[in-house]
Parts: structure tokens; C-alpha cells; sequence
């Protein structure tokens, strides 16, 4: 049975807009893109006053959290549920009414903000629980979950960079490691002394544990755009750094990636870093590593391989 704080009477999942929805005062943060944050799986049924929550815009992944929040209210609990309009917000209300709840549907600032009460007896949210759990999926032969970046297919970057990845050695990290695709092709080499799994999604960081089986690896949920975790005198880095924040696309992101592997890295370290063609990488790179090679261009990606 899932358990928490038993003064916990409200949750906050995700940043909405402060002018859109008012916070509950003393709210746990529950988003899994927050490190640090509470798991909204763990909040126990029905112990919930309120609970506000900036929907994903995965259609499995949105359902997923609705029903966890309907699940951890009590009877009559109120559920306040944003989301942009083109970001699964046309579909809040129509899916909060399969629930079975009555819902306000308000539109404002391009978003979609409904408030529900939670009924005596929802409809339909252990379905939608089922839907968005962890699973293992055959196409990948890894555990893996809904909402995880490439959660079940092989990105075609990392396709690209696990074939011409060469054989490492010594003390290495994978920075938004995911399912741990990167990390297992690392680790097969024997003389990879240790490395560090960093991922923003705590959800990745959980499978990457169950696919990761390996005394070598040691895993961090962290933002790589803060100072945690602390790496220093590091032999390599592989990375397919993330370009999107909250679906807008953010070159700023990758380039954090590029400064956090230049300052982890020892001198002639190695960062091996794939990335979308479109992607103007070359110059942070060259600023921050003494040579960079682009080695591979091929599908609408591009592979760099920087010496510091």
C-alpha cells in the first residue's frame, strides 16, 4: 500500500503558471522532472485535500498522473489540472470526466485549466495506472516507462552513437543517461573503471537501475543545468543531450551538457556527443575543448568526438 507523510494534505506536480492556478500552501512538489520531488505513486489513496498539476502532454503519461492524483484524494478532494492548448489541454476535461468527475473547463492564456472534485468512486484510474506503469518491452529488451524520452524505441541518435562508440576505459559518466542504452554499451568494456548515470527524469534514473546491473555504475537524479552531481578528473563522457524544455525546443540545454563534460573531464578527456544536424554545437565545443572532430554525419545527425 503506498504510504507518505501523514500531514501531507496537498500536491503540486510540475511549475504551472502562478497566474493560472494558485498553489496550495505546503504543497509536495510530486513531478518526476524536479529532483528531489516526492513520488505522487507513493501518496497514499485517499489522503489527499488538493492537488494541482501541470499535465504532461503525453496522452499515457497525462492519464497516468491524473489518476495517481484522483487516487490519493480523498471524496470530494479537489483536483485543479492545467495544460496548454496544444499540449494535451483540449483533452483535460474530457478525459477528468471518464473519470467520472463534473469538471469547469476555463480557458486562458492559450492554456486549458479544469477543476474537478473528486468523486466517491472514480472510474477507470486503475486502467489508466496500468497504462502508464513501468513495463518491460520486448523492441528494447529493457524496463521502461511512458513519459521517458524515447521511452519505447532506440533513438535514432543513439542508434548513430552506439555504433561508432569506441571501446572506453577509466572513470566516465553519461549525462541524461535515460534507460541506460549509452551506459550498458560503456560498460561492456572491462577497463571502464566507473560511471556516473545523470538524468533529470527520476523515472529514467529508476530504469536505468533495473537495466544498469553493474557495481560499476552509480546513478544521480540531478539537473546538470545546477552543480550537482560534483565530477571531476573524468576519462570520458557520451552524451545525447536533450534539446526540448517543456516541448519548446532549447539549444541552451545541450550547450549546458558541453560546459558541465569540459568541466568534469580531466585534460585530454574525451566527450563523445551526438546530436541533431540542425544543432549549432560547434562553436560551444570548440570554445570549451582543445580539438573537435565531427566524426559522422548520417540520417539527420551528427556525431562530435572533443579532447579537452
Amino acid at each position: 500500500m503506498p504510504q507518505t507523510d501523514s500531514d501531507l494534505r496537498a500536491v503540486l506536480y510540475g511549475l504551472p503558471p502562478a497566474e493560472l492556478a494558485a498553489l496550495p500552501e505546503g504543497a509536495a512538489q510530486v513531478s518526476p522532472l524536479i529532483p528531489g520531488s516526492a513520488r505522487l505513486e507513493d501518496v497514499a489513496e485517499a489522503s489527499l485535500e488538493t492537488a494541482v498539476l501541470l499535465a504532461p502532454p503525453g496522452t499515457v503519461e497525462r492519464r497516468y498522473a491524473l489518476a495517481l492524483a484522483l487516487r490519493a484524494l480523498r471524496p470530494g478532494g479537489r483536483l485543479v489540472a492545467l495544460a496548454p492548448k496544444d499540449k494535451g489541454g483540449t483533452r483535460l476535461a474530457k478525459e477528468l470526466r471518464g473519470f467520472g468527475c463534473a469538471v469547469t473547463d476555463e480557458p486562458r492564456r492559450h492554456h486549458r485549466i479544469c477543476t474537478a472534485a473528486r468523486p466517491e468512486a472514480p472510474s477507470g484510474i486503475e486502467a489508466a495506472i496500468a497504462g502508464g506503469a513501468p513495463r518491460h518491452i520486448d523492441n528494447l529488451a529493457l524496463c521502461t516507462q511512458p513519459g521517458i524520452f524515447s521511452w519505447d524505441r532506440l533513438d535514432p541518435g543513439s542508434a548513430l552513437l552506439l555504433r561508432h562508440l569506441p571501446p572506453l576505459a577509466g572513470r566516465g559518466a553519461d549525462f541524461g543517461c535515460g534507460l541506460g542504452i549509452l551506459a550498458r554499451a560503456a560498460l561492456k568494456s572491462e577497463k571502464v573503471a566507473a560511471l556516473a548515470l545523470i538524468d533529470l527524469d527520476r523515472r529514467a534514473i529508476e530504469m536505468a537501475r533495473r537495466n544498469v546491473a553493474d557495481a560499476r555504475a552509480s546513478l544521480h537524479w540531478a539537473d546538470l543545468r545546477g552543480s550537482e552531481p560534483a565530477l571531476t578528473g573524468l576519462d570520458f563522457v557520451v552524451t545525447n543531450p536533450p534539446f526540448h524544455d517543456g516541448g519548446a525546443e532549447d539549444q541552451a540545454l545541450g550547450q549546458v551538457f558541453i560546459a558541465r563534460a569540459a568541466a568534469a573531464l580531466r585534460p585530454g578527456g574525451t566527450l563523445h556527443l551526438v546530436a541533431n544536424a540542425h544543432l549549432p554545437y560547434e562553436a560551444p565545443l570548440r570554445a570549451a575543448f582543445r580539438t573537435v572532430a565531427s566524426t559522422v554525419t548520417e540520417g539527420g545527425y551528427k556525431l562530435f568526438e572533443a579532447r579537452k
